[in-house]
């Protein structure tokens, strides 16, 4: 896992190295172990590495292959470079390192465009084909690695991160008007190609984007999610659906200890790291090393579960590291935690990955971690509503979204008032085909949309900001297909993820998997208090705040009042999102 960066200048604009200099040094907790720049006539790449395949120098990018005549700068891991170097291999390609770069690179020339079709993995990559003048981006099928990117009349700068784009100071910093209605709607989602800065852009997952020396770009989608089953798969029942489950997780889980360095696991307690560690316990790994974290109560909600995590440590006999917060070792690193995010996150779990990723980082370089499994599987509460809902648009949006359209025009100043972009989006996503059925339409909305822009990208960013490489085995594009397919009653029914549930009853003791739902608890960043209280009052009275013409201020007066009076349907808090997007901006300069 790295950092990637670059500049494509137009017209005959000649390359320089200025932005690419200024993003590489932004981006170096991405990739702390190699840095190196490529000029081109046109191009110029940037590339902070992180070594975790192949740990030779001989996989330090940019890498070149001069007679091929290409270029790749590459964020990310490919599961399979093996089985693709021996295909590549018996076509006739000669390899000059042992790591998965010079397979993206030798299997773009291979099978171009297609070649991401072949890839199981979690990527981001540029590579300058000089044979065509081109250059081809793409990112993976669940956008698990980030690509952000920014057009002007002459160029066209990208990097694996939002801020460092900031960074060269050659953007204007405008607020964009429908991702603020995304941001205040969608618990700070704000859906690919949008971000909160107008102009800035980001590659949507599973999509590949050509850019000509002309300044012309074209985008297609290379994959997409489809609900639909075929003739064959009606037939199948529940215990069928079960073993190919287990099957596929099986390989997802294994193909993610694929490195050159140990393998990690973050343990929250839950059911779906449970299961990575007893799968990983089942394939023969010894001295597994387990990580979890924990918060002191607030309010009588508990910041903690380590009764949990303890039962899998000890069934497993894990090498497990407990690492206990208080709130006074919050607030001196939230500063650092906002700095560290590609984007606004509003989530409560930010500052726990943020501290967690400290402590993994000084045993792994590389961590597993149960990402994604509430929103394949069925895990959410607003689930089971959607399986008799009747008008599927507005029951998803009375039960996801943190404010209706209305409140939004009214909570906003008058510049970014006018349409329910949040409602038209919903409706777009559900119109599209291959999930014919409201349930089914709310899955998709959620893996393909929600959990990218929200805890992927909260992973990425905060393990990111310490060097540490974050592998989502629930995310694997193979079982993700998979679970699509099952009917919806198999992954909603009894509580959610039932299927899940059952697949992991041969292996997980079964208080962890009839425990209640849990969650990454930050109890004070809920129901704000004290010294919070009075941080997020600070950000909210700044004259920074008052002045920029976002929310209005007698809104965010009403929110300091009484924070607690104030909380999401999905159980947020109002205060902490509108403190976090002013928090972020005047960390970066906006």
């Amino acid at each position: 896992m790295c950092g990637i960066c670059g500049e494509l200048f137009f017209d005959n604009h000649l390359a320089n190295e200025q932005s690419v200099k200024i993003m590489n040094k932004a981006m170096g907790d991405r990739g702390p172990d190699h840095e190196d720049i490529y000029h081109g006539i046109w191009t110029s790449f940037g590339h902070r590495r992180l070594k975790i395949i192949d740990l030779s120098n001989a996989s330090n990018q940019p890498f070149i292959d001069p007679s091929l005549g290409m270029t790749l700068v590459f964020n990310g891991a490919i599961y399979n470079y093996k089985e693709l170097r021996a295909d590549l291999k018996q076509m006739g390609y000669a390899f000059y390192s042992k790591g998965d770069t010079e397979v993206i690179l030798k299997a773009y020339h291979a099978w171009g465009e297609n070649c991401v079709e072949k890839f199981n993995g979690m990527f981001s990559f540029a590579l300058y084909d000089q044979n065509n003048n081109s250059v081809f981006m793409a990112r993976d099928r669940l956008g698990i690695k980030p690509l952000y990117f920014y057009k002007s009349e002459n160029s066209l700068i990208f990097a694996s991160s939002l801020p460092a784009l900031l960074k060269t100071g050659r953007i204007k910093s405008d607020i964009s008007t429908e991702a603020l209605h995304y941001y205040m709607s969608l618990h700070a989602v704000v859906p690919a190609p949008h971000t909160i800065i107008e102009g800035i852009k980001k590659l949507p997952p599973a999509t590949v984007m050509t850019v000509k020396k002309d300044g012309t770009m074209i985008q297609r989608a290379y994959w997409n999610l489809n609900f639909d089953r075929d003739a064959e798969e009606e037939k199948y029942n529940f215990n069928d659906w079960k073993r190919y489950l287990s099957f596929t997780l099986k390989n997802a889980v294994k193909r993610r200890l694929v490195a050159d360095v140990p393998v990690g696991v973050l343990l929250s307690g839950g059911l779906d790291s449970s299961l990575i560690v007893g799968l990983l316990a089942q394939a023969g790994q010894k001295d597994l090393k387990t990580f979890s974290i924990g918060f002191e109560s607030v309010g009588g909600e508990k910041g903690d579960e380590f009764q949990y995590s303890d039962i899998i440590a000890r069934h497993f006999g894990t090498d497990h590291h407990k690492i206990t917060v208080d709130s006074d070792q919050v607030l001196p690193s939230m500063d650092a935690c906002v700095k560290a995010m590609n984007e606004p996150m509003v989530s409560h779990d930010c500052i726990g990955f943020y501290l967690l990723s400290q402590e993994v980082a000084k045993h792994v370089k590389v961590v597993q971690s149960g990402q994604g499994a509430d929103e394949i599987f069925g895990g959410y509460h607003w689930y089971p509503p959607m399986l008799e809902s009747k008008d599927a648009v507005q029951d998803y949006r009375n039960l996801f979204c943190d404010r209706s359209n209305d409140e939004f025009q009214n909570i906003v100043h008058e510049k970014f008032q006018g349409l329910d972009f949040t409602t038209e989006f919903i409706e777009k996503q559900f119109s599209m085909p291959g999930a014919g059925i409201p349930i089914d339409k709310a899955l998709r909305i959620d893996s393909t949309v929600m959990l990218v822009d929200d805890p992927v990208k909260r992973v990425d960013s905060m393990t990111m900001a310490w060097s540490l490489e974050a592998r989502v085995p629930f995310l694997d594009h193979e079982l993700v297909e998979l679970a699509a397919k099952m009917p919806a009653e198999y992954k909603v029914g009894n509580g959610g993820k039932y299927i899940l549930k059952e697949a992991a009853r041969e292996l997980i003791p079964s208080e962890v998997i009839d425990r209640p739902k849990g969650y990454f608890p930050v109890p004070a960043l809920k129901y704000i208090q004290g010294k919070y209280l009075d941080t997020v009052t600070k950000i909210l009275k700044s004259e920074a705040c008052r002045s920029r013409g976002i929310i209005r201020n007698e809104y965010m007066d009403v929110l300091l009042e009484s924070p607690e009076a104030h909380i999401t349907p999905l159980r947020g808090s109002k205060l902490w999102q509108v403190a976090l997007l002013e928090f972020w901006m005047q960390k970066n300069g906006i």
